[in-house]
């Protein structure tokens, strides 16, 4: 189970961190924190962490070098007591983005926020899109699990 963490709760958010969950056949417990911001703030953000000074759609922050099963034995120094996750790192989402690129792309408002935050929350599993053959296992398993809550382009 991937528990988020946010003070904007979205039953969307929780259908693909379930799915992304069942499809990567994950192990244990996990949270992430999710953040919305706008895109003063995530442009801060950008300039801050990247030296970028753009608003962009998705940030995230990983908190584990390897990924294993989501238990305290494997992440001692990782692992929630309070709410007996392993914490993966954070995720901002700029909503006002996210509402151009759906636009842009032809696609539905909810099916892009779903994508932003899966997107994310695969680079905070340990995905990335730094060349040709990790960028089609990304978008591969993006496809799938978007596909699997019933979100297809």
């Amino acid at each position: 189970m991937i528990e988020i963490i946010t003070d904007t709760p979205n039953l969307l958010y929780e259908s693909v961190a379930k799915a992304a969950y069942e499809n990567l056949d994950l192990k244990g417990r996990a949270s992430v924190e999710l953040l919305i911001v706008d895109k003063d703030e995530i442009r801060k953000v950008n300039a801050r962490e990247r030296k970028i000074d753009s608003a962009t759609d998705v940030l995230s922050f990983p908190l584990l070098d390897e990924i294993l099963s989501f238990e305290k034995a494997n992440y001692p120094f990782d692992y929630d007591e309070d709410t007996g996750c392993v914490s993966l790192g954070s995720i901002l989402i700029c909503d006002e983005v996210a509402k151009l690129q759906a636009a842009e792309y032809g696609h539905s408002e909810e099916r892009e926020r779903a994508y932003l935050f899966l997107h994310g929350l695969l680079h905070l599993l340990g995905y990335d899109h730094m060349d040709e053959e990790t960028k089609n296992e990304m978008r591969a398993a993006e496809e799938e699990i978007l596909r699997s809550v019933g979100l297809t382009r």
